[in-house]
């Protein structure tokens, strides 16, 4: 009886030590977020050569960091991660790239048509000159459909993705498949019978804020300015924005609903989905008139046992209101395992090209 008594204080004190022990790592963990929240983190300027130009964005984070690719949203720039990243965990590897045709990137040369086959190949050539072996994606509306097919393409390379206020895919309808390439051919047609006459339009700085929160209403007066940093260029009289006319020209290669729902059906990945409660729906309420279209992607990111949640704010809550979303995103990345990145060279490879 004795011996038995024994052995259950030396468990009991045995167990003790083990609360103990996690209980303080626990408070390390804490003691360390709180700690690298304020430090104020690494940044650096992202540059790479393409066959037309070269390709802009933003590094941030240490160089062994677990790598996460950010891609931007339609007529936005990377930028639109400014407020973001900083939120997000410190010892992580983030690289926010302009798409070719936005912010600093250079502009796709004449006659080439913007496309989201185009945007996969951008993607491919960024990971190959950073010699990612496999890493996250974060994605904003546009940013978010190529995070999706990328990851169809290339499923040894995505171990996760976070959409943000995207569907991953844009389908369009079957029946109309034909009118959308029609009318991307005929607007770059009619825009190449001008280019070479059409003068870029001088604003004040002023006036191109005020121009891009018209076409962007959920933009916060901050937030329009951030996107500014890399939006506009200084030109004769006043300021241009530096991106491509023909982002506005319709885009001609678009998937049908049944090929987005097998497409989805295929990606591997682990997805992290934050919908804005007045986000795309109300910011570009054209792409929401097929509800049954959103709906059944929606079921497809179900039956993919995706974590889907619904934020208040708008279109760009992760500009605006990033302590919003940073939360659940954190979380979600620091969920995620990985395959060690020695591979992932950013700052010091890309400094040299």
């Amino acid at each position: 009886m004795a011996t038995s008594l024994r052995h259950y204080r030396k468990l009991m004190c045995f167990l003790a030590r083990c609360h103990c022990y996690i209980s303080m790592i626990q408070i390390l963990k804490r003691v360390r977020h709180l700690v690298t929240a304020k430090m104020k983190p690494t940044v650096s300027e992202f540059r790479m050569p393409v066959p037309w130009g070269e390709i802009r964005g933003r590094i941030w984070g240490p160089d062994d960091g677990r790598p996460v690719l950010c891609l931007h949203g339609w007529g936005d720039n990377s930028g639109t991660f400014n407020t973001l990243i900083p939120l997000l965990p410190r010892d992580l590897k983030y690289v926010a790239i302009d798409l070719p045709g936005h912010g600093f990137s250079s502009h796709r040369p004449a006659g080439v048509f913007y496309t989201y086959p185009t945007y996969f190949s951008d993607v491919r050539r960024v990971i190959e000159v950073l010699q990612w072996k496999r890493f996250s994606i974060i994605g904003h509306s546009m940013g978010g459909n190529i995070a999706g097919m990328f990851s169809v393409l290339y499923p040894e390379m995505v171990d996760s993705i976070v959409l943000l206020d995207s569907y991953g895919f844009l389908p369009a309808d079957t029946t109309q498949l034909h009118k959308i390439m029609r009318k991307g051919i005929d607007e770059m047609t009619e825009y190449e019978k001008i280019m070479d006459t059409r003068k870029e339009k001088v604003y004040s700085y002023e006036a191109a804020k005020e121009r891009l929160k018209a076409v962007n209403p959920s933009l916060s007066d901050q937030s329009a300015q951030i996107l500014l940093e890399r939006g506009l260029k200084e030109f004769e009289g006043g300021v241009v924005f530096t991106r491509d006319f023909r982002i506005n020209l319709t885009n001609t290669a678009r998937l049908t609903l049944e090929q987005s729902l097998y497409m989805q059906s295929q990606i591997k990945a682990k997805v992290l989905i934050l919908w804005a409660s007045q986000g795309f729906g109300k910011s570009y309420p054209q792409f929401m008139q097929f509800v049954d279209y959103t709906t059944q992607l929606r079921k497809g990111w179900d039956s993919l046992k995706s974590t889907i949640m619904t934020v208040e704010g708008d279109h760009h809550v992760h500009l605006n209101n990033p302590d919003v979303v940073a939360p659940f995103i954190s979380d979600f990345l620091l969920s995620q395992t990985s395959e060690p990145t020695a591979g992932a060279l950013g700052t010091s490879q890309t400094a040299k090209l």
